[in-house]
C-alpha cells in the first residue's frame, strides 16, 4: 500500500552529489571572486533542478540535496546561538581518510535563533516543489558526542553533560520554527546510535571523557524532550549513520546493543537504518520495532558505489527483514546520503539517479502503486 504521509515507500536520506556548478561557485566564493548573493543565485538554480529531478522520477518528497552545506551537521550546529565552528588539529577519522580539521564548540548559552538560515533553506524547497518538502538537521545527540574535551569555553556549563537541558530546549524551538515555516517532514540525522554499537568507537568516546554507560539513556531523554512539542501532523524521523565520507565509513556492529532503546523508547515516527553491508549485522533487532504506525526505512541500496543493485537481491532482503517486523512497517531508501559532506561519494550523478529510480520502481513492485 502506498503511504500518504512520510516516510514514504520510496524515500531518500537527504543529500545528493553537488553539481559541478555548485562546486565551481563555492570555489569562486572562497577566493572572493563572486559575492554571497551570487553564490545563492547559483545554489537556487541548481536546487530547483534537483527538486524537479526528484519529482520526475516519481518521488513523493523532495530535498534541497543539502546543496547549501559543507557538512551535514556542523553547518546547522554552528548557526545555533552559543555555538561556533572552529579549527583544530585533526579531522574526523574514517577508514583511510580524515575530514577537514574542523569541529563545533560552545561559547555561550545554547539556543535556536529565529534567524537560523536553514529555516529559509526549507522555505525555498517548499516554494519550489509540488511534493512533500523534507528537511534534514543533525540530531541533538550529535552535538554532545562530537564535543572535544575542551570544546566548552563558557562558564555557563560545567561540562559536556551540563548542556542537555538547554540542548533539548534548543531543539524544541527548532521543531516549532520549522513547523511554523510549513515543515511537516523533518529528519534528525544521527551517527551516534551506530557508534554505540561499535566497541572501537565506545573505547574512543571513553578516552575523550564521555560517560559511555549513560549515553543511551541521556540521548533518549534529550531526543524525547525535543520531540515532545511535535504536532500530530508533523513527521520526525531519524537516520542512523555509520559514517559516510568519500565512500568510506567509521563504525561497524549490528543494532542489537541499541535496538530496544532506539526503536522502542525513542519517540520518532520512523528510522532510516543502514543495511547495505554486513557491517550492519542482521535484521533480528527489528523485533523491537513497536507494532503500529512507526516505520523502518531499510537502507538496502548503497550510496557508496555506482554499482546498481539487482532487484531480486533487494526483494529477498526485504523478505528477510519481514520475518522480524511487518512488511507494512517498512520503506526503502539508500543507506545514507550521496554527499554527507560537500566532497561527495565516489559515483556519478547518473549512477545516483539510477539508484533513486530503482528505489521508486522497487517500492511500487513490493508495496504496490
Amino acid at each position: 500500500m502506498k503511504r500518504t504521509r512520510p516516510p514514504f515507500r520510496a524515500d531518500v536520506v537527504g543529500s545528493y552529489l553537488r553539481t559541478q556548478a555548485i562546486h565551481d561557485a563555492r570555489a569562486k566564493r572562497e577566493k572572493n571572486e563572486i559575492t554571497a548573493a551570487q553564490l545563492k543565485e547559483i545554489e537556487d538554480r541548481e536546487i530547483e533542478k534537483i527538486i524537479k529531478k526528484q519529482e520526475e522520477i516519481g518521488m513523493q518528497l523532495a530535498t534541497d540535496g543539502e546543496f547549501r552545506r559543507a557538512w551535514w551537521h556542523f553547518d546547522f550546529l554552528s548557526m545555533l546561538d552559543g555555538a561556533e565552528l572552529y579549527e583544530l588539529d585533526h579531522g574526523i577519522q574514517f577508514h583511510g581518510v580524515q575530514t577537514k580539521a574542523q569541529s563545533i564548540r560552545i561559547n555561550g548559552k545554547l539556543g535556536f535563533p529565529a534567524t537560523h538560515p536553514m529555516i529559509e533553506h526549507f522555505k525555498f524547497v517548499k516554494a519550489h516543489t509540488k511534493v512533500t518538502p523534507k528537511m534534514t538537521i543533525p540530531a541533538p545527540s550529535v552535538m554532545h558526542f562530537r564535543l572535544e574535551p575542551k570544546a566548552i569555553t563558557t562558564p555557563i556549563y560545567s561540562g559536556r553533560d551540563a548542556i542537555f537541558d538547554d540542548l533539548a530546549k534548543t531543539y524544541q524551538d527548532a521543531v516549532k520554527a520549522f513547523y511554523a515555516a510549513g515543515c511537516r517532514y523533518l529528519q534528525f540525522d544521527d551517527t551516534v546510535w551506530a557508534y554505540l554499537c561499535s566497541k572501537d568507537q565506545m573505547a574512543q568516546a571513553k578516552a575523550r571523557g564521555l560517560n559511555v554507560d549513560m549515553l543511551q539513556q541521556s540521548y533518549r531523554d534529550v531526543i524525547n524532550k525535543a520531540l515532545s512539542v511535535k504536532p500530530d501532523d508533523m513527521t520526525i524521523t531519524t537516520h542512523v549513520c555509520r559514517g559516510n565520507f568519500r565512500s568510506t565509513w567509521i563504525s561497524d556492529g549490528g543494532y542489537e546493543p541499541v535496538a530496544e532503546t532506539l526503536l522502542g523508547q525513542c519517540n520518532y515516527d520512523g528510522y532510516f537504518l543502514e543495511y547495505d553491508t554486513e557491517r550492519a549485522g542482521g535484521f533480528e533487532p527489528l523485533r523491537f520495532l513497536p507494532k503500529g504506525n512507526k516505520q523502518v526505512v531499510l537502507g538496502l541500496i548503497t550510496s557508496k558505489s555506482g554499482t546498481l543493485e539487482k532487484k531480486d537481491d533487494i526483494k529477498r532482503r526485504i523478505d528477510e527483514a519481514a520475518k522480524f517486523a511487518p512488511l507494512e512497517q517498512f520503506c526503502l531508501s539508500p543507506q545514507c546520503g550521496f554527499a554527507s559532506t560537500e566532497e561527495g561519494n565516489v559515483l556519478t550523478e547518473d549512477q545516483q539517479w539510477a539508484k533513486m529510480r530503482e528505489i521508486v520502481e522497487l517500492s511500487d513492485e513490493v508495496w504496490g502503486r
